[in-house]
């Protein structure tokens, strides 16, 4: 794999030879490529093109994305060979279609498509994950730890101007998620990727989400309701904007058609509702490089413009190298989770949680970048949706239940940005990842040396009162270019690096001690049973320095391997793919 295979994604691909690099898993004879050639010619060939043999087998069809230079020239190919355009996805110049085999064929070799994925049904996976054994202990939930977002509420600082847009199975609409704290409703829009459709204005407050994944991610990052107790509000933006966009169903079922269009209409209506924020809190075993996957295409074309887009690293922990789609994408934020151990006040005794996903990722990139609480989160779900059935025992038989996560870290550190952004609203998505990194508290031990490793906790425990105060700047995603990336020019590997021992490091970072190989220390070992030692503190004192040598990308060459190889091969295509999970509910015990 070379620095300049080229990937097509993107709205810009100016120059690019579409089909120079483009490999096939089905090496078939091309069918009716003849025909095919006619149908392109005018309206009226096109006409005749089931005459000449290129749309049959409509009988025998199969979901596709067809991805090239231009969508709206794809789409006619498609229409002109029979077949039926389901998604249209400009977002990555693709569309979505229902193609037979043969019709597949004839424009596998039309010359001007450049891939075509498979494009199978992915769900998410509701079911009790056992994490280690222990006696089940009732405790009780909390509502999300707020990590310094109450200081900020306290000086007026609650979100106000900014949009986040969550990608999930839909509203509920609780009046927590529809009306800020001034009472004033702040839902703008509900748009169904499934359906294609923008939901009627005079119903854009009825609730449209019948799993309750999306209900409860809202409610962690932006509940205006405040708590009896202590006055606090629930959520860490209880003023910014909503928009949910539903790409899976009640099951919590959806294709990669459906959430890339999805993220095709955010990135359209960004200005028209002021999205600045974009939480996606789901995750998919990856399958190719980073840059091949057409999902994480419309994820960082979503990123270069100008939306801060915050994923989660997935449930697939403790082990390393669990980093799923698209928390692998290195421009993005990505959060894992960790837990207050239901010691809200003590936090000698914090960790991070069994089920987080940890890095590096296939590329050598050190992910995830933060963590967050995501254990034992109590936010709005209606009662009625399937994952409150499913576990009735964390539902509190009104409009609360408890669910653990990182797609409620994510959903902190959503809320967390949005923050930042009504304090300054001219950061980029880069500033914005800089500076919550920058003032991320790392976990130390009692010598103050690093507890966990960094492919574990990133920069650590997000703090959003330092990060909103914080001047820092240039120090997220250095060496990358996006543009390049998603024209197919450049993309990039990290610094992470396997030692003989199958530790992993940072290579050729100076006045760090991971030069050396990095071990995972006495009270850690991935193979050995997972002990997390006698606990760890967050420490205030440790820094990181002038900015994070780790994060720092260089372009893609073929000299990078893994250990004894570890590539997904030039050989590798979607043909097979997409039939993974991707989970946006993935259950897990309460941490």
């Amino acid at each position: 794999m070379s620095g300049s295979r080229s990937v097509r994604s993107g709205n810009n691909r100016k120059g690019i030879d579409t089909m120079s690099n483009f490999k096939t898993t089905h090496r078939r004879k091309p069918v009716g490529a003849l025909a095919l050639a006619l149908c392109l010619v005018s309206v009226p060939a096109a006409l005749r093109c089931e005459e000449a043999g290129v749309a049959g087998e409509t009988a025998s069809t199969s979901s596709v994305l067809v991805q090239g230079v231009d969508a709206n020239a794809l789409a006619a190919a498609v229409e002109a060979v029979g077949g039926e355009v389901t998604h249209e996805l400009g977002i990555i110049d693709a569309v979505a279609a229902n193609l037979s085999v043969s019709q597949r064929g004839a424009l596998e070799s039309s010359g001007i498509v450049a891939r075509i994925y498979d494009n199978h049904t992915v769900e998410t996976a509701a079911r009790k994950v056992k994490t280690r054994d222990e006696p089940e202990i009732v405790r009780e939930p909390r509502y999300p730890p707020l990590m310094g977002a109450e200081l900020l509420h306290k000086e007026g600082h609650t979100g106000y101007g900014a949009t986040i847009a969550v990608l999930d199975t839909g509203f509920f609409a609780h009046k927590a998620t529809l009306r800020n704290s001034l009472a004033d409703v702040r839902l703008l829009a509900q748009y169904d990727a499934i359906k294609g459709l923008l939901v009627n204005k005079r119903h854009t407050n009825e609730s449209s989400d019948n799993n309750g994944h999306g209900g409860h991610v809202a409610g962690v990052a932006l509940n205006s309701e405040r708590d009896s107790e202590t006055g606090m509000y629930r959520g860490l933006a209880p003023d910014a904007d909503l928009v949910a966009v539903k790409a899976f169903d009640a099951s919590g079922k959806g294709t990669y058609a459906d959430v890339i269009r999805g993220i095709d209409w955010v990135v359209a209506n960004q200005a028209r509702f002021g999205i600045r924020v974009l939480n996606l809190s789901f995750s998919a075993p990856p399958r190719s490089y980073y840059w091949d996957d057409p999902l994480n295409q419309a994820v960082m074309a979503a990123w270069r413009a100008g939306i801060v887009v915050v994923a989660s690293a997935g449930n697939g922990g403790p082990d390393a190298m669990t980093i799923g789609v698209p928390g692998n994408i290195p421009y993005v934020i990505t959060v894992g989770a960790m837990t207050d151990n239901y010691t809200p006040y003590e936090l000698t005794d914090d960790r991070l949680t069994y089920f987080s996903s940890a890095g590096p990722t296939v590329e050598g990139f050190v992910k995830p970048d933060l963590i967050a609480p995501g254990g034992h989160i109590l936010s709005v779900m209606d009662g009625a949706t399937t994952i409150a059935r499913e576990h009735p025992e964390f539902h509190d038989s009104r409009y609360y239940f408890t669910m653990s996560g990182t797609s409620q870290a994510a959903a902190i550190v959503s809320g967390m940005a949005a923050l930042l952004l009504e304090t300054s609203p001219g950061l980029t998505p880069d500033d914005v990842k800089c500076r919550l990194m920058m003032t991320a508290r790392p976990s130390v031990d009692k010598e103050g040396n690093l507890a966990v490793s960094v492919f574990q906790q990133g920069a650590g425990l997000v703090d959003a009162y330092d990060a909103a105060y914080s001047r820092a700047s240039g120090c997220a995603n250095q060496g990358l270019d996006i543009e390049k990336d998603l024209m197919g020019i450049e993309h990039y590997a990290g610094l992470a690096r396997q030692a003989e021992d199958g530790s992993y490091y940072i290579e050729g970072l100076d006045g760090f001690a991971w030069g050396d190989g990095f071990a995972w220390g006495d009270g850690f070992a991935w193979g050995d049973g997972f002990a997390w030692g006698d606990g760890f503190a967050w420490g205030d004192g440790f820094a990181w320095g002038d900015g994070f040598a780790w994060g720092d990308g260089f372009a893609w060459g073929d000299g990078f391997a893994w250990g004894d190889g570890f590539a997904w091969g030039d050989g590798f295509a979607w043909g097979d793919g997409l039939m993974e999970p991707m989970s946006i509910n993935t259950w897990v015990e309460q941490e």
